[in-house]
């Protein structure tokens, strides 16, 4: 057993913390100070030797790498890490495509090449806006080879508009308007230790009731409306990062630097965020550093010619993931940090994005990736900690911290950061200061799953609400956890949203308000509601959507591809729906709007886990109190009970501040709202006072006090 003494001071915290972690506290304190080593590195990495931030390093790195013109004197600068090249020669449509007339110098020891090219006669740049460009290098034996400047920051597919699902390969544009997009609206403001997140998880290119890819434009127009009026605060936009095969839902980048094209421009997008920031919505991006695209003429595999510059070689058994088909960066090398660091801080900087869900943690996190039968995590901190079993990368787990401690010095405000792993990591959502990972939030990615599952293998009258309890509270002390039921992975096709799950076919024909509800229609919507709000109120300390789920979206999501024939049927979003006020979509959506002005104005969200004082096997009543506010749930299908009797810790006056039974919602307006629900001093199910309330069959209640 380590004794006090013993514990490593750089993780203390999170000992303090979690005394479990105590039999680790060597592993932990190694991975902590191999980021700490790293952070030393970077910022007193400086050429005279003085110190600078691990801020100023990503901003200097993204300002100096790639194509940059200067507009007081006419000049273009171009600067890229190739190390594996002979020489290299930066040629396109401004030079007419000639491979000898602007050589890059090689300037240093680590590999680094640059060229400063001067303006024309006149004074203009010498390299158009938006103009054709790429890199030619020249290899140790004498072959050339074509790439996209790693560092470019708009890249195009020729004949967009008729471009089938794979397209032609990319091609890089230097990206420099006269009149840049000019931010109107600050930040909103954000703070962590009270605030709520209410996430609508969204993708710009299926945000459209049409079968085409929707534009930025148009989400500005017509999406970002609906997200304010639903009351999220936060969008976190995928596949924005741009990929060269639309149906990988954006996560096989190819040009890190690259907003997708295949929606409009960089202004476009720059647009849409102030927008968004305008109406109160912070803007996360789903950033993909977990791994990369295969592909060479227009992705960073074999960027300078070799299989090991940005990523793990081939041959030593890291540098493929064995399902996704795509390259592993090196996380060790330095030039790869400097890359993926100066990567957030540009998207920050440039686009004002206000944090990053990271995609693929787990698969970063474990050199197993997650897969194979070293994958099952069953919460054993061996399963993490050990170093003879955990197979954890440490060198990834370092760049996380890093990654943090960047996210978090560039907005010490408002960062918010979120981890993309279904292995329950310890620590990952602890600060850097205790010796964590530095994660604001974790995804709680059992809680879809155990849906999915409950909906798929049981009658709802057998669901056992301890089990579903149980579920939804299962996470890690302190470590704050995004709750959902359901996100962009049970949309896909091969899976089924609850929607579906639930009410399937009858979704196309029985939805019209103009008839009776089905009992198919009846309960699905009624349990839609349900698990939503308990999901919502009692699984974490956010709450996540994804599009079109939040009013029942009645088809699955399916890219364009060579087995649908590149057909957009299926990839897009069918807001019109919605507005059709014959159709019962418009109750679902209501009712989402209803619960999340609720907790805006109520807030339960970000704060402590709720104390469950009913789990009613018989009855299918669960109760529980969170920040003050009662919460009932009957999930019996046809029992409502008259004066039934929930515990409640604080005496008062409560009155119904959510119904999902009101018609508007769908329901039947069972619920008086105007009563008023009297405490009696009497203790009740481990709580000091009881009230007595009306709670239908299949309906959800939230009470607050007066």
């Amino acid at each position: 057993m380590v004794t006090a003494s013993e514990i490593p001071e750089n993780v203390k915290g999170v000992v303090e913390f979690d005394s479990w972690l105590k039999p680790f506290v060597h592993v932990l304190s190694e991975r902590r100070y191999l980021a700490d080593k790293w952070h030393y590195d970077i910022t007193h990495a400086t050429a005279d030797g003085s110190y600078q931030s691990l801020s100023k390093f990503a901003r200097d790195s993204y300002r100096s790498y790639g194509l940059h013109a200067d507009w007081e004197t006419g000049e273009i600068r171009y600067r890229e890490w190739a190390p594996n090249a002979q020489k290299a020669f930066l040629i396109g449509d401004f030079n007419n495509w000639d491979e000898s007339s602007h050589e890059l110098k090689f300037k240093d020891e680590f590999g680094v090449y640059h060229i400063t090219i001067p303006p024309k006669a006149d004074g203009l740049f010498a390299i158009p806006h938006d103009s054709k460009i790429k890199v030619m290098f020249i290899k140790p034996d004498g072959s050339k080879i074509y790439r996209l400047p790693a560092w470019i920051t708009r890249a195009t597919q020729p004949d967009r508009d008729t471009a089938k699902a794979y397209g032609p390969g990319y091609e890089a544009r230097f990206w420099n308007p006269k009149n840049p997009y000019e931010f109107k609206n600050k930040r909103p403001h954000f703070n962590q230790k009270v605030d709520s997140l209410r996430i609508y998880e969204a993708h710009v290119g299926i945000s459209s009731p049409e079968p085409k890819v929707a534009s930025y434009k148009e989400f500005t127009q017509n999406v970002l409306p609906r997200i304010k009026h639903l009351g999220y605060n936060a969008i976190q936009l995928m596949a924005i990062m741009e990929h060269a095969y639309y149906a990988s839902f954006g996560y096989q980048v190819t040009n890190f630097f690259s907003v997708s094209s295949r929606y409009g421009n960089p202004e476009e997008l720059k647009e849409l965020i102030d927008t968004a920031h305008g109406m109160g919505i912070l803007v996360l991006l789903d950033v993909v550093h977990s791994h990369a695209s295969k592909n060479v003429e227009d992705g960073l595999n074999e960027f300078d010619g070799s299989d090991h510059q940005y990523f793990h070689s081939v041959g030593s058994g890291r540098g493929s993931h064995p399902d996704w088909d795509s390259r592993l960066f090196d996380y060790g090398g330095f030039e790869v940090r400097r890359f993926l660091l100066a990567n957030l801080a540009f998207y920050i900087d440039v686009y004002q994005f206000d944090g990053f869900r990271f995609d693929g943690v787990t698969s970063m996190l474990y050199l197993h990736h997650g897969v194979g039968p070293s994958g099952s995590f069953s919460g054993n901190y061996d399963e993490y900690l050990s170093k003879e079993r955990s197979g954890v990368d440490h060198e990834a787990v370092a760049y996380l911290m890093l990654a943090n401690d960047l996210v978090h010095e560039l907005l010490p405000q408002s960062a918010i950061t979120i981890a993309e792993d279904v292995s329950g990591y310890p620590t990952l959502c602890l600060p850097r200061s205790m010796g964590g990972v530095g994660f604001d939030y974790r995804l709680g990615m059992a809680l879809p799953d155990m849906w999915i599952k409950l909906l798929k293998e049981q009658r709802d009258e057998d669901w056992e609400m301890g089990h579903i309890v149980h579920t939804l509270t299962n996470r890690r002390h302190g470590e704050k956890v995004v709750a959902y039921c359901e996100s962009h992975d049970q949309a896909l096709v091969g899976d089924k949203t609850l929607a579906f799950w639930l009410m399937d076919a009858a979704m196309y024909t029985d939805m019209s308000v103009l008839r009776p509800a089905t009992m198919v229609i009846d309960r699905g919507m009624s349990l839609h509601k349900m698990i939503r709000l308990l999901t919502h109120s009692l699984g974490g300390e956010a709450f996540l959507a994804f599009e079109g789920n939040e009013f029942g979206h009645p088809e699955w999501l399916d890219f364009p591809n060579i087995n649908n024939g590149d057909s957009f049927h299926y990839a897009r979003r069918q807001f019109n729906l919605v507005d059709d006020r014959l159709l019962r979509y418009r109750m679902l959506y209501e009712f989402d709007a209803a619960m999340q002005n609720c907790e805006r104005e109520h807030q339960w969200l970000n704060t402590p886990q709720a104390y469950v004082s009913l789990k009613h096997e018989v009855d299918k009543v669960i109760v529980f109190e969170r920040n003050g506010h009662l919460f009932i749930f009957n999930f019996h299908p046809t029992k409502s009970y008259t004066d039934y009797r929930v515990g409640v810790d604080v005496a008062g006056t409560y009155k119904v501040v959510l119904n999902s039974d009101r018609r508007e919602f769908g329901g039947y307006d069972r619920v008086d709202e105007r009563a008023r629900f009297f405490t009696t001093d009497l203790a009740w199910n481990g709580r000091k006072n009881f009230i007595q309330v009306y709670i239908p069959s299949r309906v959800a209640l939230v009470c607050a006090l007066e």
